[in-house]
Formats: C-alpha cells, sequence, structure tokens
C-alpha cells in the first residue's frame, strides 16, 4: 500500500481565498468547541458531538454540517494527544487542564464526504462549494484511493502553498 505524505495543490487566487476562508472558520468552530472538551473533560468524539453539535452548527451555520463533525474530531484528536502523556507537567495537582487554542495556521481536517479522489482530480469541500483540482497520480495510488476507506486528511498551508 502507498502511503502518501504529502500532495501540493495548484490553486488560484480564487482557491485560495476559499480555502483560507474554510480554514479560519474551522479554527473559529474548534476554539468554540475547545473549552466545552476541557470543561467537561470529553475527549469521545460521539460524546463531544452531543455537547456541542447544535450550537456549533448556530454559531456556524456556513461551515456545513460534515465540516462541522470534523471540527469536532480535530479537537477530541488533540485532546487526546495532549492526554496520553501520563503526570502531563501541563495538568495542575486539582486536575485543572488547560484549553487548547487553535491557531490560524491549525489544519482543516476533511474525510471521505469533504475530499473526494478521482482519477486525475481531487475535489474538497469549501464554504461556497466544491473545489476541484488536477492532480496527477499513478494508477496504483489512484486505486489505492478507490479501495480502501479514507481515514484522514489534513489540508495546511505551508510557505504559501496548500499541502
Amino acid at each position: 500500500m502507498p502511503k502518501i505524505s504529502s500532495v501540493t495543490l495548484s490553486v488560484n487566487e480564487l482557491q485560495r481565498q476559499r480555502l483560507l476562508a474554510l480554514q479560519t472558520e474551522f479554527c473559529k468552530a474548534c476554539n468554540f468547541i475547545s473549552p466545552v472538551a476541557s470543561q467537561n473533560r470529553c475527549w469521545n468524539r460521539v460524546a463531544l458531538h452531543h455537547l456541542t453539535y447544535r450550537s456549533l452548527r448556530e454559531q456556524f451555520p456556513d461551515l456545513g454540517a460534515q465540516m462541522a463533525c470534523n471540527a469536532i474530531y480535530a479537537v477530541c484528536r488533540a485532546y487526546r494527544l495532549l492526554y496520553q502523556i501520563s503526570n502531563a507537567p501541563w495538568v495542575g495537582q486539582d486536575g485543572v487542564r488547560p484549553i487548547i487554542r487553535f491557531a490560524e495556521s491549525a489544519p482543516v481536517f476533511f474525510d471521505r464526504h469533504t475530499l473526494t479522489v478521482k482519477p486525475g482530480q481531487l475535489s474538497l469541500f469549501s464554504m461556497e462549494g466544491r473545489l476541484r483540482f488536477q492532480l496527477a497520480l499513478d494508477e496504483q495510488v489512484t486505486q489505492y484511493f478507490a479501495q480502501l476507506r479514507l481515514r484522514e486528511v489534513k489540508k495546511k498551508k505551508k510557505n504559501g502553498q496548500y499541502v
């Protein structure tokens, strides 16, 4: 099975603006969810979904239902990674845990509903509609995406490019 670490997307100005708007809104949504996760000590995806989904959708209607779920996932993932370390120095004696803040440069998480790979093309969700990119992947990689369930894809901006 091939492993893809990153693919650089060639974006035009309109696509860049739409991806940046999505990244900004996704970050705001994560920062909206994060205090709830911390206060409730909840980094279980389903439980946090029940705690936050309705208010998240009201607060960020343009983000869309699936991206709201992906933001919940991103917050759960961040807290799980942070607290897997036993006796972490950032957990106080009284068990108080810090609230994770997501930077505007934090990656956006996509899943099989918000990202599609087809021969020669990548399609991504944006708040203004799907964005389509020409993507030259060899046949083996294309088949890999077609056969296996997409688990996690992150979009991040690096040196002015989206990878």
